[in-house]
Order: C-alpha cells, then sequence, then structure tokens
C-alpha cells in the first residue's frame, strides 16, 4: 500500500492556466481538461557533461572525478565517485510534477544517487535527490531524501513537485555513481528516463474507448499480498503494504525472471512465495519506511536485466496498447469500498497489475489484495477502474512498465507527446 496525495492544487492549475493561451477558465476546467499532460524522455548517456563516466553500454564508471564522505544509519564511508550531468531538456507544457526512474547494475561496493534539477520562469532550481538505489546491502541504506522543499519545489518520496504558480518548463537530470576508493567495481545505468506531467483537477473521469485488446488476457502468475502478513517486520510487515513489490514480482514471473532459489535461501522455509519476501526487502525505501517507492520497484525488476520505467497513462485505451503487445501494466489508484465493485475492500493508495480485458472491455487484474493466490484474479468494471485510477485525488494514471530489453514496446498514442 502507498497512500497517494492530492499534490494538484487548485490555485497551482490556475496559475498554469495563465501560460498556456488555449487553457479554459476555471469554471470549465473539468470539461477542458479531459486529458493530461504527460510525457516521458529517455536519458541519452552520449549527450551532457562527463565526470569520469563512459557512455558505451550505458552509463558506466570510468575513472574516479573526486572523494566524497557519506554517512548514514551504516556509519560515515568514504566513496569516489563519477557523474553524468545531463543536457537541460525542454518538456514542451507547463509540467507539475517530475518522476525519474532507471535500471542500474550496481555490485556490492556500490551504489547511485539520481538528481534532478527544474526550470521555472525565474530559472533554474537547486538539485533535488530522487533517491539514493543499491541492492546489495551493507555498503548505504536504499533511500528517499526527506524534508527537500523549497519555494520552487519539493520532493515527496520519489516526486519532485513544482510549488503552486512555479511549474516547470524543462529539467535537468543528474547521475552519480558511487565506489570504494580504489576498487575496480563498475557500477553501470542502463537505462535512465524522466516522466513529467501536468494531471489537471478532476473528480471524475470519462470512460474511454476500446483500443483493441478486448478479449485478451496475458498469462500473468497470480501472488496474494496477504499470504505475507507479519513477515519480516523490518521491512514493513508484509499484507497489505507489499502490494507493490508483489505487483512487480508478478510481473517479474510473467517474464521468467523471478530470483532463483539461491537468492531467497534466506527466506523462512514455510513461506509460499519467497519471491515475494526477496522482492519487499529490495525494494524497501529506509527513509519512507515501506515497499511503495514507484522507481525502486522498477530498479529492482532491472536488477534481473528487465528494462523498467515510471510514466502516467492517459487512459486505459492507452494502457491496451501495452496489452495487446504482450505487457502487462502495474497501476496505482486509490478508492473506497464503494467506487471499486468486486474489490471488496478501500484503499488509499494500492498497485495492482492490468493483465487484460474482457470481451465487453472490463479490466482484468491481478489484485494482490486477496485472500490467496487462486483468488487474485478479478474482473472490474471499466468505468470503475478508469475513475479512480486516473482522477487527481488518485494518482493520475501512475504506471509502471516492466519488460525485457528485446521486447518492442507499441508505437504511443498518435498526435500526444510520447509516455513511454
Amino acid at each position: 500500500m502507498r497512500a497517494l496525495t492530492v499534490l494538484l492544487s487548485f490555485a497551482s492549475f490556475a496559475s498554469t492556466c495563465a501560460m498556456v493561451a488555449t487553457c479554459a477558465a476555471p469554471a470549465n476546467a473539468k470539461q477542458a481538461a479531459a486529458t493530461p499532460d504527460v510525457v516521458f524522455q529517455r536519458a541519452d548517456f552520449t549527450a551532457g557533461t562527463a565526470e569520469g563516466t563512459t557512455a558505451s553500454d550505458g552509463l558506466a564508471f570510468g575513472e574516479a572525478a573526486g572523494t566524497v564522505s557519506y554517512t548514514d544509519a551504516l556509519g560515515t564511508k568514504t566513496w569516489e565517485y563519477a557523474r553524468w550531468t545531463g543536457p537541460e531538456q525542454d518538456i514542451g507544457f507547463p509540467a507539475t510534477e517530475l518522476i525519474a526512474s532507471w535500471t542500474a547494475d550496481v555490485p556490492p561496493g556500490s551504489w547511485l544517487q539520481v538528481e534532478a534539477r527544474g526550470r521555472n520562469a525565474g530559472g533554474l532550481t537547486r538539485w533535488y535527490s530522487l533517491g539514493r538505489w543499491s541492492y546489495a546491502e551493507g555498503d548505504v541504506l536504499r533511500t528517499s531524501v526527506p524534508g527537500q522543499s523549497d519555494a520552487d519545489a519539493k520532493v515527496a518520496v520519489d516526486t519532485l513537485v513544482a510549488a503552486a504558480g512555479k511549474p516547470l518548463s524543462g529539467y535537468q537530470l543528474r547521475l552519480t555513481l558511487y565506489r570504494r576508493p580504489g576498487s575496480g567495481v563498475v557500477p553501470r545505468v542502463r537505462t535512465s528516463g524522466v516522466m513529467s506531467s501536468n494531471v489537471p483537477r478532476r473528480e471524475s473521469v470519462p470512460v474511454s474507448p476500446g483500443g483493441g485488446a478486448w478479449g485478451k488476457e496475458l498469462a500473468v502468475p497470480r501472488r496474494s499480498q496477504n499470504l505475507h502478513k507479519g513477515h519480516y517486520p523490518e521491512w514493513n510487515g508484509g499484507g497489505e503494504a507489499w502490494c507493490s513489490p508483489t505487483s512487480t514480482t508478478m510481473v517479474m514471473g510473467y517474464w521468467g525472471v523471478w530470483p532463483s532459489g539461491q537468492d531467497t535461501a534466506w527466506v523462512d522455509g514455510s513461506d509460499p512465495n519467497p519471491e515475494v519476501d526477496h522482492a519487499a526487502r529490495h525494494t524497501y525505501d529506509h527513509a519512507y519506511g515501506g515497499t511503495g517507492n514507484w522507481p525502486f520497484n522498477t530498479a529492482y525488476a532491472g536488477r534481473y536485466g528487465l528494462d523498467g520505467f515510471v510514466t502516467r497513462l492517459r487512459s486505459l485505451t492507452e494502457l491496451e496498447r501495452l496489452i495487446s503487445a504482450g505487457v502487462p501494466v502495474i497501476t496505482s489508484q486509490s478508492f473506497t469500498k464503494e467506487e471499486l465493485p468486486g474489490a471488496g475492500y478501500g484503499t488509499d493508495g494500492h498497485l495492482m497489475v492490468v493483465v487484460g480485458f474482457t470481451d465487453d472491455g472490463d479490466v482484468i487484474a491481478n489484485d494482490p489484495a486477496s485472500p490467496s493466490n487462486a483468488a487474485v484474479r478479478r474482473v472490474y468494471p471499466r468505468a470503475a477502474f478508469e475513475n479512480v485510477w486516473l482522477r487527481s485525488s488518485s494518482s493520475g494514471g501512475v504506471a509502471y512498465v516492466i519488460h525485457p530489453r528485446g521486447h518492442r514496446l507499441p508505437a504511443t498514442t498518435p498526435g500526444l507527446p510520447a509516455n513511454w
């Protein structure tokens, strides 16, 4: 479970309208704002400024650009670093949020920090940390960085949120690779990208037309988070807290890359699905205190060779494009018990896997908030599901897209900025 917060105020919507000549007056905002502004831009490591990094086969640590001392609960350690600063990217619309995601190979003795800064009417903001990532344990704590807030923006766990009246027209991405001084370890970022968005204030979302995947269902393995209730309290104790890693695990299983028996040997032998516990342990955000950090989940899948990123989709019509291409999609939503018929529960924030659509266009989901693996498959009414996923009081269409590097994604929606 990840609690979702309404991050877009009416004041910020009004300030955005002032910047866009075609924006309707606030009285008509609900009608005019039917489609969110979203773009996903992949990083080009051959551009920008390299400080000790090389850009062959992703972004790799080449030579140390300097050393730095870093302190967390594991102690104070000295690290040498190499850094890449991407060129400034134009967003193309006034954005209110940025989410960076990545896949990386960071062996023991190394880690990665992801930062971004935006451009608003006053110029470039300062740099904000959007995550410190490590797969191995014992070097640094995998963590988001709380307490980052100023007059330009704030960081809400993994999301850079522009201050009201200060939308972002562009951004820069900065990636810093760290390793132990004198080490031969080569940490490497394979992929990275930034999703920029402006989700309009809207209480409800109209149902979208079919997108070609009605009657198609992908054979995604089923895993229940509730089978793990009370497991490993040091990583938030299973149950409703583990919806994100359980969903990520299901998609990884679909692609045939679950962790090995050796990987999961640490899990109690009575555990029915140790791969879920393993995912929870390795997506846990030590500052947030949970496993629902969105980019940490796609980065975890990247540890097993998959490509993955966080974006926003504009409709179920768009999601159907991915299902038609054989790609299941993890979605984030919040709802009351009455708002999503068939769920039988309400939630402040929850992840599940959309695996297909019925012949009538309703959503087939592997919902980990189920009492058993056998009960995970659910069918949710199309209109209700789309509403609780896309409205501004929910996640505004947040989705994880995880797939093998060799599996091509379909074309994005014609006439709109690419969001994958």
